[in-house]
């Protein structure tokens, strides 16, 4: 995050496109927060359930009701975690996990403390009390506080949690790290060398996060939110001297570039890692383009899995530069861009209806252009409904202002990119702040539920059978009913990859309606063909002599439909990165399948093929929904 991008804030607000540069900055002022401390409320955020490995937090000596050192925490008998042994690797279900439409919240202040987030672990933190630095150096000794810590990596986010965002139908979450959670090896030769044993557990409890996450379904972006040197001077890389070290310093970059590459190792054949991000908001320095450049280069030499595994690139908030530098790439490298509207003089003066009209008319331009020329691989992985008093005070219901603030940015980013990541899903005082914490949006300012389809897998034991027929009899019309719909349209521009018009999924294309109009309803259409004889089929007609330009159109429409089914199988997932993925599945098919000159025939017939199984899907949903009541 940087704060002296006068600039760029000059140039937003010329184009009414003003957003916030970072998170909000920590109140300096801060209380006796360790007076208030009780036996369980350290790091936590109202009642959160424990882990199967917490133990119950002991008083020390407790004299006439208080602590006799109020900067010694409670006693927290930890029991040692173990790294995690993860499942095998699903090559099948991780290409779900990594190229699917993400629904999303950050983990912020789980293993990365911010003072504005966290105040109770910042009581007796030392210096200015901002930074995670100043935790692990306070607390009167390192051992106090990497008990203080390690009950907080306990408590603050645990398995019901997972499993409650999951049913709600968020997907992936974002995981804050800093370089320091890797373990007192990683803190040598930094300003946590010294305090460095306060981190001897930490790693096994990141694995352990990630654990939880794959058991109940959901992703893991794995996010370096503090590296070596720190990337943006900011409290929240864990320094609190707003030094920006990292790109001046070849021994920092040499530390971060083994940062990521151990991240690779460990977790490049985790099924439900969706990605690396290389930097969280780093300060845009003429040295990040080629910073990036090396850290990808270290990270794809890994391993040959490393070679296809999504990495994220924060674009310093200068997104144009950097979605030009995905698009000049042709590996899965994702531009990650974060929006914000509370933090400079224009944000206050702007009414919360004109900040929505900004997002859902120039703002979504904005990004569906990036995501266009980025072949869809952007997100908007940090927002949230924060408003400035101000800003709320203008209207008339504040409470439907920002309700619609909320979902009108929901609805673009989803529209527009492959996902978005709600800052944050847990803070402490959560229920008071609707606009930063996920768990107090849920219901009020954003939907009760988030499912890409509008409704999750279903689990009602009548609905079951109904799902499996769908997917078990779902075929895609024969190479022929394709190819003769294909010579009869023209070729539309505007669904080639990363467009918008290319997700749209509500109008059935040429292919689906005139496949339909030859049965009279869904269930015939299934009886026409079993998925034996729709296989036979395809192959006899690529045996049949098929130019290179029909074999592109048939096989390109016959992948976007099955693509779809199999990711409907996967919690009712959708495509997300569309463009990689179809670039991905040509490079895998290779020249003999798809001839050089006929991609684009291929995406053109992917998309509709993708969009006629997603109808499909949607339709089906719909009949089992009439069914159900």
């Amino acid at each position: 995050m940087v704060l002296s991008s006068q600039y760029f804030s000059a140039l937003l607000q010329a184009l009414s496109l003003t957003q916030g540069l970072f998170k909000p900055t920590p109140n300096t002022e801060s209380g006796n927060f360790a007076s208030n401390l009780g036996t369980a409320s350290i790091g936590q955020a109202g009642v959160v359930e424990s882990v199967d490995s917490v133990q119950s937090v002991s008083p020390g000596n407790d004299t006439q009701g208080g602590y006799a050192d109020t900067c010694t925490p409670p006693f927290y008998p930890a029991l040692p975690v173990e790294n995690q042994t993860f499942p095998p690797f699903d090559q099948a279900k991780a290409n779900v996990y990594r190229y699917r439409q993400q629904q999303s919240v950050n983990l912020g202040s789980w293993f990365v403390h911010e003072a504005w987030m966290t105040p109770s672990v910042f009581a007796c933190a030392s210096g200015q009390q901002l930074s995670e630095l100043d935790i692990a150096t306070g607390w009167n000794s390192t051992d106090n506080a990497r008990m203080l810590l390690e009950h907080h990596w306990d408590t603050w986010v645990n398995q019901s949690d997972f499993e409650y965002l999951a049913s709600i139908g968020i997907n992936t979450v974002r995981l804050p790290i800093g370089y320091w959670s890797l373990g007192p090896q990683f803190c040598q030769g930094t300003p946590f060398e010294n305090v460095s044993d306060v981190y001897q557990y930490s790693w096994p409890r990141v694995t352990r996060a990630i654990s939880m996450a794959g058991q109940a379904g959901m992703g893991v972006l794995v996010d370096l939110h503090g590296a070596p040197g720190s990337q943006n001077g900011q409290p929240h890389s864990g320094i609190s001297d707003g030094v920006t070290g990292l790109f001046d310093s070849p021994t920092y970059m040499d530390m971060t570039i083994s940062v990521l590459t151990f991240l690779v190792e460990q977790l490049v054949n985790v099924t439900n890692v969706v990605g690396i991000e290389i930097l969280n908001e780093p300060q845009n320095d003429p040295g990040l383009p080629s910073f990036y450049d090396r850290a990808i280069t270290s990270m794809r030499a890994v391993s040959p899995q490393a070679a296809t595994f999504p990495l994220y690139i924060h674009d310093g908030f200068f997104l144009d530069q950097f979605t030009s530098y995905v698009a000049n790439r042709t590996d899965f490298v994702v531009v990650d861009h974060h929006s914000y509207f509370v933090f400079t003089p224009s944000d206050d003066a702007e009414p919360a209806t004109q900040h929505t009209t900004d997002v859902e008319t120039s703002i979504a331009d904005s990004y569906a252009a990036a995501s266009t020329e980025a072949r869809r691989n952007l997100v908007i992985d940090e927002w949230s409904c924060a408003l400035t008093p101000e800003s709320l005070a203008s209207v008339p219901d504040p409470d439907q202002a920002r309700k619609d603030f909320c979902q009108g940015q929901m609805n673009v980013y989803t529209n527009t990119t492959a996902g978005w990541g709600f800052w944050a899903y847990n803070k402490e005082d959560c229920s008071d702040d609707p606009g930063w914490c996920f768990k107090a949006a849920v219901g009020n300012s954003l939907p009760s539920t988030f499912f890409t389809y509008g409704q999750g897998p279903l689990t009602d034991p009548g609905q079951l059978p109904s799902l499996a027929e769908l997917m078990g009899d779902m075929t895609a019309p024969p190479s022929s009913v394709v190819l003769a719909s294909a010579q009869s349209s023209p070729t539309n521009e505007s669904s080639m990859p990363g467009s918008d018009d290319a997700q749209a999924s509500g109008t059935p294309s040429v292919i689906s309606r005139r496949w339909r109009s030859r049965t009279r309803d869904l269930t015939s259409w299934r009886r026409h063909l079993s998925p034996l004889s729709s296989r036979r089929a395809h192959k006899r007609d690529y045996d049949n002599g098929m130019s290179p330009e029909q074999r592109a159109i048939a096989k390109g429409y016959s992948d976007g439909f099955f693509t779809a089914k199999i990711f409907a199988q996967y919690g009712m997932s959708k495509l997300g990165f569309t463009g990689q993925y179809m670039n991905d599945s040509i490079a895998a098919l290779g020249p003999s399948v798809i001839k050089p000159g006929t991609e684009g025939n291929y995406q053109e017939w992917f998309l509709k093929g993708l969009q006629d199984g997603e109808n499909i899907v949607i339709s089906h949903i719909g009949q089992t929904n009439v069914t159900s009541t």
